[in-house]
Formats: C-alpha cells, structure tokens, sequence
C-alpha cells in the first residue's frame, strides 16, 4: 500500500494536519494524481543537489503532461483548469530554485510519515502534544489580530498629521495675512476679529499637536507591548520548534506568518519616524510657548528607534539549519572538508534591502576549525520560491587547523562527539540613516573528522535539542542533564518515522524502554541519563544502545525498507515475549525480529509442534547487511528450506505473525516468482543457466535450533525441482551438509 493510500484511511482528525501543509506551493492535487510516482523519487537527496532537482522538476512537469492529456480525453474541465494552473506555477515558480520545491516535496513526504507514526499511536506523545497547545495557537492569531490594528492605527495617524500640516498651512497664510493688514490699521475691529480667530486656530493647532503626539505615542507603546510580550514568545516558539523538526520532529511552519508580523511592524515604525520627522518639519515653520513637538519628540524618536534596533536583531534568523548534503537527515553533524549548506532570513522584507545586506559567516572562537569557500554573501528576494529576504551558503567547508605541535586537535571519538560548535552570521543594515549591527548564530554543530563518528555525534545533536531550547550551550557536555524517558521514546520513534518512513507502536517503545531500564516498570517519569543512552555498554555487550539502535534503521533503510514501510516487522520483541506471541499460533506461523546480540541483524521465528504435541521454537542465526546484499531478506523467507533428520527440505515458514499467508504479506517484494524456471538462453550470451542462492538449514532431532543459515546453495529454480524428483530425501541431506572447498 503506498504511503498516500494509508494516509487516506487516517481519522479525520489526522487528515486535517495533512490538509494544512498542502497548500499552492505544492497542490494536493498533484500528490494525490502521481503518488506513487511521487513515492519512488529521491527528494531528500534532490534538496541538496541542484543538478538531480532540475531533473526531477523537469520530470515532474512530464508526469503533470501526461495527466492533463488523460484528463483532456475525459473531458474533465476542473481537473484540466488545476493542472494547467499547476503547471504554470511549476514551470514560472521553481525553474530558478529547482531545490526548493523537492524541499517541499520531501518535508510534506516526511510529515506524512510522522502523522502515521501518530495516528499509529494510542496516545500523542509529549513533546508533539507541547507544540500543538491550543494556547499557541490562539496567541499566534492574537499577534496577527493586533499586528492589522497597529498597522491600522499608523496609517491613521497619517491622516492626522495631514490634517495638522494642512491646519499649520491655513494657520501661517491667516498669520501673514494680519500682519499685511496691521501695517495700515492695527487698531481696526477686523484686525482684532482676525487676531481672535488666529488665537482660536493656534489653540487648535497645539490640541492637535498634542492629540497626534500622543496618538503616536500610543502606536509606539503598543508595538513595545507586542514585540516585549507576545512576538518574542512567538519567535522563540518557532525556533524550540525549529530545534524539534531537526531531530525528526513534527515540521516547524510559521515563519512566514512571523515573516509578515515583523514586516508590518518595522513598516508601522518607520511610518511614525516619518510622521516624527514630518512633526520637526512643522516645528521649524512655526513654534510658541508651550510648544509640545520640542518636549516629546526626541524621547518619541528615541523609542522608534531602539524599536527598530530590537526588531531588526530579532528578525535575523537560521532559516535552516547546516545539513550535509550527503546525510540530509542527520542535520548539524559536519565533516570536515566536507561541503555543508545553511540558509538565513531576515523577517523584515523590504525592497530596499534587496541586495543591499552582505552576510559573512564564521565559526567559533576557539581557532580550533576554520570555514572554507564562499563565507560572504549578499541577501535577496529573488532565490526562494516564497519571495522571502534571504541567502543561502552552500558550498562552505570546515577545515580543522592544525595545533602548535603540527597535529590536529582530536580527543578520541567521544570527546569529538561531544564537542560543540557554534556557526556565526554576521551583517549590517543601513536603511533611512539607521545604521544597525545584527548577529545570529546556528544551533550548536558537532565536527566529525570520519563517518564512523556520525552515529555518535547525531547521538549528540539529539540530545541537546532533545534536553534544552538554549540555542547557545556550548558546554552542554560539561555536565549533562537527564532526558525523561517518554520524550526519548517519542523522538526514538521519530527517527524511524523520518528516516525510514514508519514510526514505532507503543509495544515497540515498551520494549526500548524496558532494553534501556533494565526493568518493566512505568516509564512516564523515568530519568535516563546520557551516559546510558550513548557511553554504556549494554549488559554482556560490546556495544552501546545508541549504536545497536542506529545499526537497526541502517539495515532497515538499506535492506528491508519496502517490509519495514508496509509493518510487517515486529522487529523490536524481546526473545520470551517473541515466545508468548507464537507459542498459541499455528505451527508455521513466524515473525521478524531484531538482534539484541548482533549489531544490525535480523532473525525469524517459527513456531512448531512435535509428534507429542509439545510446542517448539526455532530461531535462525541473525541475517547482516552482508548477507543481506547478496539475497533479499523477501526472497530468503520464501525460498528458506530446513531439513529435519531424515525428511526432505521444506519451508517451515507458513504465515506471518498474526495469521497472514507469508506470499500475501511479501509476494510484491519478491524479486521473482518461486516457480519460475529458468532457461539456458536466460543466462546471456554464454547460454549459462542463471544461479539463485537457497537458504538451508539443518535441525537435529536433539536440536531445536537450526544451523547457521549462512550455507547458501548457489542452485537455480529448475534445478532444485530437478533434484526433488530424481533423487532421495538422504541423498539431498549429504549434499547439502557438504562443506564445498574454497576456491
């Protein structure tokens, strides 16, 4: 079942959180017409490769061809009206930033996986349920509500000061008027009505000052409030947000909307500097006793200003954080000499910025790594799909520099893993005689100098994020502090539903959490500390939990994805649960489960019955990605054999844990159909009879485990059919538990 058919059977509840990430800048309509298609495409890796993401664009557009000359000989307009409105925008959209829509693309794709892990659930874990609190929510529609009134509020004090430089106006040619006629007449009744009418109209003129003043006095307090209260929470609540989606989290949208409230405020603010500016304008032409414009102008100007300071340092943001292009889901991990990518924004888009604000980037004091490649960049409108002020650095590179003694820095593999480091940005702003300074940096980064040390350092990154929303806490490691469990467990399950595409149920995380407790007690309050998650061997082993965990997703996204995806691996049961779960089953009923002893392997267990009726397990030795890559896990369940004593090999495997017949579960995975029989013209040019390799085992009859099913026999289809025909139950048994020679 593909992964949009699943999505279509979700409770409505679940499908309206699928509803509000599709939007005009990737149309549901297209990712329900070409799912399948859409499914098979790697848009993960696209993201980070120009190249591959133009190909797929262009690919894209083909497949929306081919639909809309299906759709024209149906005759169906609306369908036809939508995919050519489709098209033009992928075609005018993201022909220049083809890596933007499979960053689209792939974060939608992600998401829907983790609304399945969600769905699959019995309950929403904490941290999820902590980022979609309702009081969230109704505080960001607040910030929006008031951010329109004070917009609203400075384009009426517009108005007013209009009025007022058309009062002063008025005001100035009456003034000069009396003062033609006081040279003829001073004493004259209509000198004294004029010079009474001036006096009202000066009255005027100072309530109106007033009025404007505190009218604008009012809109600048109103922006403190919001920026001081309410945006600020806002922004840090997208950026712990931010920290949650980069460790396989739920995505983290918003900054568009924060984008816009920034933007109306530094617009709302620099319309009252005008209007302050407009005030010492009229203060020049005309002034008096009392005067309020020289009083609380400056201290006006003052606030505005240190406003504008605040907002514009508040709205430099990581708009993504530094990602490999090799490992786009292990975020915040670089390779030295290895090229990394990091996108800033600034919130307040304005077209006078366009262009106008280089950003340099460095890494931390410590002199201990330096960045190569282009490390300064000019912002734009012009490189993101959504218009938004930005820049993107993607070809920077950590270098580590060599110590006094001429080698380089490095502790040992958890000292490295360990060690944080800080990405800084830095750039100016020049704007209407504002000169401001701003600075931000990344979330903390860890530098490997050897892949070997990724596991360990995303371990890291997970528990940072995981533990702290300080995005600057570069001596975190100095002292960790426990993470509870249940918020473990619920970014445990993230890292499968992100990374291999289904998340973990709560009998698979009851048994991680009992792995990582020793015991089967309640969890919901548990502390784990870091060392037990990362440093400590697990008991009687030579490997920590981290590394046996990260060795499970690797084999499962390179051998196993398509059986992991449609759930049929119970893969985390512990070996006496595996045998409470089958010991009731029919004989021939087996599941799949992960070693606990072996580093990234798989076993099955059947269950069977003797001739006393007496219930029997076999377990065979844990399948690894060696063998693995020479025979696909679906094709070894369905052509395993075991020999019992003296009877003719057989598959003892039946039915998939609970009851399902094992060709219905795995049949579309085969790589070919068991009673296909090969020809010698199918072998190519040489006329060979293609070889296949059979898994067989061998049990005793004072054994109930089967022999290493490492014995493959390299034998065709036909040629094994052959043999059960011609020749004796003994004889197949002496050839199969033959050692053949080395070559």
């Amino acid at each position: 079942m593909s992964q949009w058919s699943q999505v279509q059977q979700l409770e409505i509840k679940f499908l309206e959180q699928v509803d509000q990430f599709y939007d005009d800048n990737f149309p549901m309509e297209i990712r329900h017409l070409l799912a399948q298609w859409i499914e098979s495409q790697d848009w993960e890796a696209a993201a980070n490769n120009e190249a591959m993401a133009m190909i797929l664009l262009q690919n894209l557009i083909i497949q929306v061809d081919e639909q809309l000359d299906r759709v024209s000989q149906e005759k169906n307009l609306l369908l036809i009206h939508n995919l050519k409105r489709v098209r033009k925008l992928l075609q005018g959209k993201y022909h220049g930033n083809p890596m933007h829509i499979a960053v689209i693309i792939s974060n939608c794709l992600r998401e829907e996986r983790r609304i399945l892990a969600a769905a699959s659930m019995p309950v929403q874990g904490p941290l999820e349920k902590s980022l979609q609190n309702s009081v969230v929510s109704e505080r960001q529609r607040n910030v929006e509500h008031k951010v329109s009134a004070i917009k609203n509020s400075a384009q009426m004090t517009d108005q007013d000061v209009k009025y007022l430089e058309d009062l002063q106006e008025e005001f100035d040619f009456r003034y000069k008027t009396i003062q033609s006629l006081e040279q003829n007449d001073k004493n004259s009744a209509l000198i004294k009505q004029e010079m009474l009418a001036l006096q009202a109209m000066l009255n005027t003129l100072d309530y109106k000052r007033k009025e404007v003043l505190s009218k604008i006095g009012r809109v600048i307090h109103e922006i403190d409030m919001l920026v001081s209260n309410m945006l600020t929470e806002e922004l840090l609540d997208w950026k712990r947000r931010q920290q949650i989606a980069c460790i396989g989290g739920p995505l983290h949208g918003g900054l568009d909307q924060l984008q816009n409230c920034f933007t109306l405020l530094a617009e709302s603010l620099f319309q009252v500097r005008r209007q302050l500016e407009k005030l010492d304008e009229l203060l020049t032409r005309l002034t008096y006793d009392g005067d309020p414009i020289p009083v609380q102008r400056p201290q006006l100007l003052e606030k505005v200003n240190f406003l504008l300071y605040n907002l514009f340092r508040n709205s430099f943001v990581v708009e993504r954080q530094p990602c490999m292009p090799t490992h786009p889901q292990r975020p915040m991990v670089l390779k030295t000499l290895i090229q990394f990518t990091v996108k800033l924004r600034l919130l307040i888009k304005l077209p006078e910025l366009n262009y106008q604000i280089r950003v340099k980037a460095t890494i931390d004091n410590n002199r201990r790594f330096v960045l190569c490649g282009t490390h300064v960049k000019a912002m734009n409108m012009d490189e993101s799909a959504n218009g938004s002020l930005s820049v993107e650095f993607r070809h920077l590179q950590p270098k580590e520099m060599k110590t006094s003694s001429g080698s380089k820095g490095n502790e040992g593999p958890h000292m490295v893993t360990e060690e944080l480091h800080s990405i800084s940005f830095e750039t100016q702003v020049c704007l209407y005689g504002l000169t401001i300074n701003l600075e931000t940096s990344s979330l903390p980064v860890v530098m490997i100098s050897n892949v070997s040390q990724l596991p360990n350092a995303w371990a890291s990154i997970i528990w940072y994020n995981l533990s702290t929303n300080d995005p600057q806490n570069l001596s975190f490691f100095n002292n960790p502090p426990a993470a509870t469990l249940s918020q473990l467990l619920e970014v445990l399950s993230w890292q499968f539903s992100s990374y291999v595409g289904r998340g973990l149920n709560s009998e698979q995380l009851n048994m991680l959490a009992e792995k990582l407790m020793g015991q089967q007690v309640s969890y919901s309050d548990y502390q784990l500390s870091w060392a037990k998650f990362c440093k400590e061997h697990l008991p009687g082993k030579s490997f920590t939990f981290w590394i046996w965990l990260e060795a499970i997703l690797d084999l499962i996204k390179k051998h196993i994805l398509p059986l992991w995806i449609d759930g049929y691996v119970m893969g985390f049961v512990s070996k006496e649960k595996e045998r409470i779960l089958l010991k009731d089953k029919t004989p021939g009923t087996f599941l799949l489960r992960f070693s606990e002893s072996n580093l990234g392997g798989i076993t099955f267990t059947w269950v069977d019955q003797l001739e006393n009726g007496d219930v029997t397990f076999h377990s065979v030795e844990p399948y690894n990605k060696g063998r693995l890559s020479a025979l696909p896990f679906a094709d070894i369940l369905r052509d395993y054999k075991v020999i019992m004593a003296d009877n003719v090999p057989e598959n003892p495997l039946k039915y998939l844990y609970p009851d399902i017949p094992k060709d219905k579960a795995f049949g579309k995975h085969y790589s070919c159909q068991p009673n296909e029989v090969s020809k010698p013209s199918d072998g190519g040019g040489k006329g060979y009879v293609p070889s296949v390799f059979i898994p067989v085992s061998k049990i005793l009859n004072d054994s109930t485990e089967p022999h290493s099913p490492s014995d493959l026999l390299p034998m065709s289809p036909s040629v094994y059919a052959v043999l059960r025909e011609h020749l004796s139950p003994t004889a197949i048994e002496t050839a199969v538990s033959c050692k053949l020679p080395r070559p």
